[in-house]
């Protein structure tokens, strides 16, 4: 979906793919046929965008198989569908079981993290639609903050280094510019905006920059204000943004929120649990892990990362960070000129909602992706962006 912008400039809206995980090539056309379309026709668009995600299989077989790529957009074409971005943050087995710790591997230190970014770089150029000349890849922030040290710090910062020399070298090549967008994410090395200032400041010149999700920023209590306030005094770019809600539980030390909470532990996925004390942020890895003895402080509101749909806010005694998108996204794109122009709404967590809100079929599925990308083209219709065909 395209919005124009008061400035004349360009807003893209769409929606990740890792809701309907694949490793496969195969996998990924049978998305486009059995999710992405489905829900194009619901909205009642002749195009709409996809957040791509592209599994180290599916992503090898891209770059080695030129006829199989030229496959990939002519799908896409004939589907009514189009990629600016990628989410490059998982590598492989985002549809496991248990994915917890191992989306975070291989990260920034690890050779393999640079080769595929750079494969995804290479594809996103081949894909972009023919008017539009700027991709963005979304991708891990570093690493996960244990085990990590000075030399492993220097080896993620000579990654990034080349990762930006590549990319450099891919736009004098097809004239495509394609930038990546670290995503702060608790319990990482990077977990909040101001964690990435440093690193990024470092980093010579504009290719790397900020992928700011709504969703990590609520749950580490960032205000939107501040934290975007500060990326712009730094100098740091926000190539894209993650459009998504925490889960909010205003009285946590209450036995029913407590109830209601525990509901939303599941063995998938981590769901890092923040609170804010006189002290500082106080946090655990999981939401199991809050919900269990004393650990972390029930005197004020926790916020548990937790991607909820963004039309259908949990019951009371819960609630999501919505608010925290809507003033995140009027910063980000309600002023004189974006400071980003690629927007992805990211709920990929349908399927690991209690069982009672889950989608039963591929149709429920479909009808929740086009509700909430209805309220996320709404909010940005009020903040004065105008829907393109």
């Amino acid at each position: 979906m395209r919005f124009r912008h008061p400035d004349g400039s360009t807003v893209h809206l769409a929606y990740c793919t890792n809701v309907h995980p694949a490793e496969t090539l195969d996998g990924v056309l049978a998305q486009l046929r059995d999710h992405c379309e489905p829900v194009r026709r619901r909205l009642g668009r002749d195009r709409l965008g996809i957040g791509l995600w592209l599994a180290k299989d599916a992503a090898h077989a891209l770059i080695t198989d030129p006829a199989a790529l030229r496959g990939l957009r002519a799908e896409l074409e004939r589907r009514g569908l189009e990629v600016v971005t990628l989410n490059g943050f998982p590598y492989e087995g985002f549809g496991a079981e248990e994915v917890k710790y191992r989306v975070y591997r291989p990260d920034w230190t690890e050779p393999a993290r640079l080769d595929h970014t750079t494969d995804l770089a290479h594809l996103l150029a081949a894909l972009l639609p023919e008017d539009v000349t700027e991709g963005t890849i979304s991708t891990l922030p570093i690493a996960w903050r244990t085990p990590f040290d000075t030399a492993r710090a220097d080896a993620a910062r000579t990654a990034l280094t080349t990762l930006a020399e590549r990319l450099d070298a891919l736009e004098e090549l097809t004239g495509k510019s394609i930038r990546i967008g670290l995503e702060p994410e608790p319990g990482c090395t990077v977990e909040t905006t101001a964690d990435a200032i440093g690193p990024l400041t470092a980093l010579a010149g504009s290719r790397i920059g900020i992928c700011v999700d709504t969703c990590h920023l609520a749950t580490s209590f960032e205000d939107p204000a501040n934290a975007l306030g500060a990326l712009t005094a730094a100098g740091v770019t926000i190539p894209k943004a993650q459009l998504s809600a925490a889960l909010h539980a205003e009285h946590p030390h209450l036995p029913e929120v407590r109830e209601a909470l525990a509901a939303f532990a599941e063995p998938r996925f981590l769901h890092q649990t923040r609170t804010r004390t006189s002290a500082g942020l106080r946090g655990t890895d999981d939401l199991d892990e809050a919900l269990t003895g004393a650990v972390l402080p029930d005197g004020a509101p926790w916020r548990a990362h937790f991607h909820v749909p963004l039309h259908a806010p949990p019951a009371p005694p819960l609630a999501s960070t919505l608010p925290v998108l809507q003033d995140a996204l009027a910063r980000l794109v309600g002023g004189p000129a974006p400071l980003t122009r690629h927007l992805e709404v990211e709920t990929y967590t349908w399927q690991a909602l209690p069982p009672e809100l889950r989608p039963r079929n591929r149709t429920q599925l479909a009808d929740g992706i086009a509700a909430e990308l209805t309220l996320a083209r709404d909010l940005l219709v009020d903040l004065g962006l105008k829907e393109l065909p």
